[in-house]
């Protein structure tokens, strides 16, 4: 197993933890999962072992590096909405739905990256779609889609994000401000830079990955997610944070949108959860654990620290 990826490995040994305690619900998510890498648990007397999946059927998948940038291209749209399938696509699709039902005359793109294999036949016309090699870690696939936006403004949203009226108005108004470089109805704050809370803002430290919102040219000034980040938590402080230390505002936007089941979240083993979690939050840490005059309380420590 000299070639299987560490994250592979943890996956397979959390597997093999979570048979010998009989949590067989939990050891069949870990195996799809492990197959989501491209690779396969094959169980004998003695343990496992892993093996790499053959090649998918049906048209070559891309890596993120080969998707093309569009960011050079004139402006197309109003907003550029993207969107990323790890699985539960009609959670994406419901998305999609409710953003043009209640925007209409709007120009919207939806470039939608697909790293589960969904059957192609699923995506409606109109959609840019750009399907990923398994095992395309969370920012690394993002930040594929955000290189195709054409949108004046660019709307980062989770799929449990459904649209309930105007969205786009309240984002467009408060990014007409040039202090405002992110936005989004979910904020948070912190005294401490260890321990976050929600909060209305309206300016806040970090806007919460179910939808965020700035302007295209930030894009195209190189700002981006950390690649390091393979699973989404703690990926959107660490962008706000990276928007904030430009000089500019992350504030939050009431806007009409409810929040259903966050999949991948309630999908993955507490565990592992916790485990990924974690190695995200050092990484944030790593780049601003000192950063408060970033934050909205400014540069005041808490007592003790």
């Amino acid at each position: 197993m000299a070639d299987v990826p560490e994250e592979v490995r943890a996956l397979a040994e959390e597997r093999a933890a979570r048979r010998a305690a009989r949590d067989f619900a939990a050891a069949d998510q870990l195996r799809d999962r492990i197959a989501g890498f491209g690779w396969r648990v094959v169980d004998h007397p003695g343990g496992y072992r892993l093996e790499p999946l053959p090649p998918p059927s049906g048209p070559r998948r891309a890596s993120p590096r080969e998707v093309p940038s569009a960011l050079g291209e004139p402006v197309a749209f109003d907003a550029t909405l993207g969107w990323i399938v790890d699985g539960w696509p009609e959670d994406v699709l419901r998305g999609i739905e409710s953003f043009e039902r209640h925007h209409p005359g709007r120009r919207m793109q939806h470039v939608v990256v697909d790293v589960a294999g969904t059957d192609p036949s699923v995506w409606p016309p109109g959609l840019e779609v750009w399907n990923l090699e398994r095992g395309a870690g969370w920012a690394a696939a993002r930040n594929a889609g955000l290189r195709r936006s054409r949108g004046r403004i660019v709307l980062v949203v989770d799929g449990s994000v459904q649209a309930e009226g105007d969205v786009l108005g309240p984002l467009e108004r408060t990014l007409a401000d040039p202090s405002v470089g992110i936005c989004g109805p979910f904020g948070l704050v912190t005294e401490d830079l260890r321990n976050f809370r929600e909060s209305e803002g309206p300016d806040v430290d970090a806007i919460e990955g179910y939808l965020m919102a700035f302007r295209r040219d930030l894009l195209a000034s190189g700002i981006a997610f950390d690649e390091r980040f393979r699973f989404y938590r703690s990926a959107d402080l660490e962008l706000s944070f990276r928007i904030k230390d430009l000089g500019l505002r992350a504030v939050v936007v009431p806007a009409p949108v409810v929040r259903h089941e966050h999949r991948a979240w309630a999908n993955t083993p507490p565990e592992e959860r916790e485990r990924l979690s974690r190695r995200n939050f050092y990484r944030f840490l790593d780049r601003f654990r000192d950063r408060f005059d970033l934050t909205v309380a400014g540069s005041r420590r808490p007592p003790g620290s």
